[in-house]
């Protein structure tokens, strides 16, 4: 492995070797010999760098298991502290150290209990405050706190909670924060709460040379028809379609089922266990194709995705580039096909802001008319409950 004279405890040193990493990325390089001296960080770095490792070894390192609760990491999403306590768990084969997920959506008192003999905890803001409030979780031992995707935080309203969360805390431990971006909100409290940090920003981890970025002029009654002829075409492993909101969400999903196609949708109105059971079906390669909002596919662990399709475009380029961010990815190729009609050209104009990004426009290709199945027609549907076969490529 090409550590770049980053040295890890041998009991970390082992787990990196079990898990294959080959080299460090670029973040992780520069993280954590930082982390390990004890800075603070504020780490600028898109979907798919490697961020969790990067602070994830050295902070797990400093842990000692049952000396009380000694690291946080505060995450947005249910999904995202599903994912990093599961890879914590994998850093910390050869250490055994007790990690709790604390995350609303499921029953409080098995947290409570698991919480006693907590050494880490990762959570989302509103539940954390819960268990504060109820005096079940004990901040005032924590050495190291994380704030990963600081930036989804603040825009999905955290930002008073994640002070609270931070005034309980002591004031000499170590500081992480991490996002795509910084806002104004977000620097205000590094500068509040952390101790001269340092700044490590990323290049985009997408490969551009292997990424195809197109879009498509469509009048939006055939947006769908296009959107089935582009998955039976263009896919050749997984898809993630990306809708503006849960209702569209759960309607496109709908219609795929209705074509044969194997679709799931996931959305923040979801269950966590139906999400873990589509999660699960999607890794293991019997669903095609996810329909999801931007909340709830942020922070999820996707890997070998081929095609993104942006059946709705999002509001500014930062979104436009966390969704594509989760196809070429390591070497990979992949494709991102936009479909754009009338009530998408004001946020299409937002996306072009950014200069870096190639989008280029292609002509309509010759597709089934396939009709789409509203709501008030289809009286309630909710999709069949068994895949078909996978379909031939």
């Amino acid at each position: 492995m090409d550590k770049k004279g980053i040295v890890l405890t041998p009991e970390f040193e082992k787990a990196i070797m079990d898990l294959g990493f080959s080299e460090f990325t670029e973040i992780q390089e520069q993280c954590i010999p930082l982390i390990q001296q004890g800075k603070d960080i504020i780490g600028l770095s898109h979907t798919g760098s490697g961020k969790t490792a990067a602070f994830g070894f050295p902070a797990l390192e400093k842990v000692i298991p049952g000396k009380r609760l000694q690291m946080l990491v505060v995450v947005p999403t249910r999904e995202l502290c599903v994912q990093v306590a599961k890879e914590f768990r994998k850093f910390t084969k050869y250490r055994k150290t007790f990690i709790v997920e604390v995350y609303g959506g499921v029953s409080i008192n098995p947290q409570m209990d698991d919480l006693v003999r907590a050494d880490v905890v990762v959570g989302t803001p509103g539940r954390l405050l819960d268990h504060l409030s109820r005096q079940t979780i004990d901040l005032s031992h924590i050495k190291i706190l994380v704030l990963d995707e600081a930036d989804k935080m603040f825009e999905m309203g955290f930002i008073d909670d994640i002070k609270r969360i931070i005034s309980r805390i002591p004031k000499n431990s170590q500081k992480l924060f991490f996002g795509a971006t910084m806002p104004t909100a977000i620097m205000s409290i590094a500068k509040s709460y952390m101790n001269n940090p340092e700044k490590v920003k990323m290049q985009v981890y997408v490969d551009k040379s292997k990424l195809i970025q197109h879009y498509y002029n469509v009048d939006r009654h055939n947006k769908f028809s296009l959107m089935v002829h582009t998955i039976k075409t263009e896919s050749k492993g997984l898809t993630i379609v990306f809708c503006a909101t849960r209702r569209v969400v759960d309607i496109v999903n709908d219609n795929l089922t209705m074509q044969r196609i194997r679709s799931q949708a996931m959305h923040g109105g979801i269950t966590q266990s139906k999400r873990k059971q589509i999660m699960d079906l999607f890794h293991a390669g019997q669903l095609d194709v996810l329909v999801a909002s931007d909340v709830a596919a942020r922070g999820l662990d996707i890997k070998n995705v081929n095609l993104i399709i942006n059946y709705d475009l999002p509001k500014t380029s930062q979104e436009y580039v966390h969704r594509i961010g989760r196809t070429a990815r390591a070497g990979n190729e992949g494709k991102v096909i936009s479909l754009l009609s009338s009530e998408d050209h004001d946020n299409f104009r937002h996306v072009l802001e950014d200069r870096s990004l190639l989008i280029q426009k292609i002509p309509l290709p010759r597709f089934e008319n396939i009709r789409f199945v509203r709501p008030q027609q289809s009286r309630g549907f909710s999709g069949p409950r068994r895949f078909p076969q996978r379909r031939s490529r």
